[in-house]
């Protein structure tokens, strides 16, 4: 048999077998032979084992989106049109509503702020420069929880108003929190992050040439913003006006807490309220589709319209200093923000959980902190562990098939926690149902629901939901790894598994604890995912923060709710410091 032919490398004695694309040997050592009845074309043909299992992976992840689509295939029932001649219109204008509202609040905010911290200098900037990511770490429903009590009628905002001006019931107006437009400003002041970071990131990547033309050509500082920054910013501000939109169309608490109802309250309402799975199904795909929709339009609308410099030549920008009224007006502008989306609602909550903390909430509050931080942490090491697998194999192997099995492995991230959540169920239902059909008839007991409701479920939908974060971060440390480095490692007769553990996972030591510190934190904050799939009087803190502030106990939800905050500082302290090493030395 025919040995298959040698690749020649750079450098000497080097070689590269085919069907091993980053293998190397020494001149002289044995090279793979194909198997018994396979020619070279079959062999090179056959997926390795990195894609088999990436396919694997990616036909898991993708399940409960498949099983949202079937179950939605079904005959509508009797609730399904009780459904539509009730509040399904109500659900889908409320939930365009929310969406079109928070991406112009989060686009507005993180636009202005990444442009005044990006090309000024004023006071406080510096500062201010991080602090505007500190919202990240503050969950909508949170802040929902918190300027209700804040600005109700019995809150202190308007108790003060009348002590004040002698005012009773019915004698002023004042804004009705509990609203629709209440949800959109809350989840703006929450979500607009995502706007400011891949904005300010984009202005950073702008060069000072494009815009001194545009000055040139008589364009004042505004219009410099309006008509070259941020046509050539379009891509990440329809990045970040994205995250923040599928993140409003995912909050559950806030939302339910603001009696506005949306398609997340609706799935939650039919399934356990009305107990039917199917009418569930077909509201979580109508949900879908919306979100599908939207991706495509921005898409369709971006045509093939490039969104970059003509030129190699680049120079960072360099912030003007402004006069004393400009700069105070910047920092108000940049401060705002980062008060009432953060400063006010952690306030609050410290100052309640110090009002009502005492050892007997310490202990009540260890065993959901005990089931929060075990789901978190088994979730965080699973989705490292899967990232890392399918990240190494598309630098093995970047096959098509690779490509579309990490693709499809990330999806999950764009959807809904509440559709993933009735996507696992629908599945795992199934296989219980049958299961215990089947035992009932053959063995005469009953397994009861072995899958549905457990701790492996829900650490399911947690990987299918977040383990596009990890990829994502796991990607980027192994894009920083040389190729020749595997070359080195193959020599010293070292094979794929035995290069990632010995060579790759030290250098990419830092990213994997970020991916990892990343799923943990979203896990913490999730809610509408934990809701329904987790087993009966499993409760976690965020969990247990929406059942006392639904019945309007703050107070005692305030040290569960500040643990939360606490802990979703971590993301924010590491991408501040990513910004911080990102920004220009002349920038600063």
């Amino acid at each position: 048999m025919s040995h298959p032919a040698a690749v020649p490398l750079p450098g000497p004695g080097l070689r590269r077998p085919l069907g091993d694309p980053l293998g190397r040997v020494p001149d002289g050592a044995p090279e793979p032979v194909p198997p018994a009845g396979l020619g070279v074309r079959a062999w090179r043909r056959m997926p390795p084992g990195w894609t088999a299992l990436a396919l694997l992976n990616a036909a898991c992840m993708a399940a409960p989106v498949l099983a949202v689509l079937w179950a939605a295939l079904r005959p509508a029932g009797a609730v399904w049109q009780h459904l539509a001649d009730t509040w399904l219109l109500e659900l889908l204008l409320n939930s365009a509503l929310l969406a079109l509202g928070v991406g112009a609040v989060a686009l507005s905010i993180g636009v202005i702020c990444a442009w005044l911290v990006t090309v000024a200098r004023f006071p406080g900037r510096d500062t201010l420069m991080w602090a505007l990511l500190l919202p990240l770490a503050m969950p909508g429903y949170l802040m929902a929880y918190v300027y209700t009590e804040l600005l109700d009628f019995t809150g202190p905002v308007q108790g003060a108003l009348r002590a004040a001006f002698g005012w009773g019931y019915g004698d002023y107006w004042f804004p009705e929190v509990r609203s629709l437009a209440g949800a959109i400003a809350v989840l703006g002041l929450t979500l607009y992050p995502y706007v400011y970071m891949l904005c300010r990131a984009a202005f950073l990547e702008q060069s000072v040439c494009l815009l001194e033309v545009s000055r040139t050509l008589g364009c004042g500082p505004w219009g410099r913003l309006g008509r070259v920054a941020l046509p050539l910013a379009r891509p990440a501000m329809a990045g970040g006006v994205a995250l923040a939109v599928m993140e409003a169309l995912n909050d559950f608490g806030a939302v339910q807490h603001f009696a506005v109802k949306t398609f997340t309250t609706g799935i939650y309402e039919t399934w356990f309220g009305m107990g039917d799975r199917g009418a569930a199904s077909q509201l979580a795909a109508a949900l879908l589709a919306a979100v599908a929709l939207m991706l495509a339009i921005e898409r369709i609308t971006r045509g093939r319209r490039a969104y970059h410099g003509t030129t190699t030549r680049h120079q960072p920008l360099e912030p003007q200093r402004l006069g004393t009224l400009a700069g105070l007006v910047a920092c108000i502008a940049c401060a705002l923000p980062v008060l009432l989306g953060f400063g006010v609602p952690a306030l609050a909550l410290l100052w309640n959980a110090i009002d009502s903390l005492s050892l007997t909430e310490l202990r009540r509050l260890l065993p959901y902190a005990w089931h929060s931080l075990s789901l978190s942490a088994a979730t965080a090491v699973a989705a490292v562990a899967i990232a890392t697998v399918l990240a190494y194999g598309a630098r093995l192997y970047p096959s098509r098939a690779q490509r579309l099995a990490t693709r499809l492995s990330g999806m999950g991230y764009a959807i809904p926690g509440s559709v993933i959540a009735v996507g696992v169920l629908v599945p795992f239902g199934a296989f219980d149902n049958a299961l215990d059909a089947w035992a009932r008839a053959h063995l005469g007991f009953s397994t009861g629901l072995l899958l549905s409701g457990s701790m492996a479920a829900l650490v399911f939908g947690y990987l299918v939901r977040f383990l596009a974060v990890a990829l994502v971060t796991v990607e980027a440390g192994l894009a920083k790894v040389r190729p020749s480095l595997d070359g080195a490692a193959r020599t010293l007769g070292r094979g794929p598994r035995r290069t990632l553990f010995e060579v790759h996972a030290p250098l990419i030591s830092g990213s994997l604890i970020t991916a990892g510190l990343l799923v943990f934190v979203e896990t913490m904050k999730e809610l509408p995912a934990t809701l329904i799939i987790r087993p009966f009087d499993f409760d976690t803190l965020a969990v247990r923060v929406y059942q006392l502030a639904s019945d309007e106990k703050l107070a005692q939800a305030a040290p569960a709710a500040l643990t939360i905050v606490l802990v979703g500082l971590i993301p924010v302290v590491v991408l501040s410091r990513a910004m911080r090493r990102s920004t220009p030395v002349r920038s600063r």
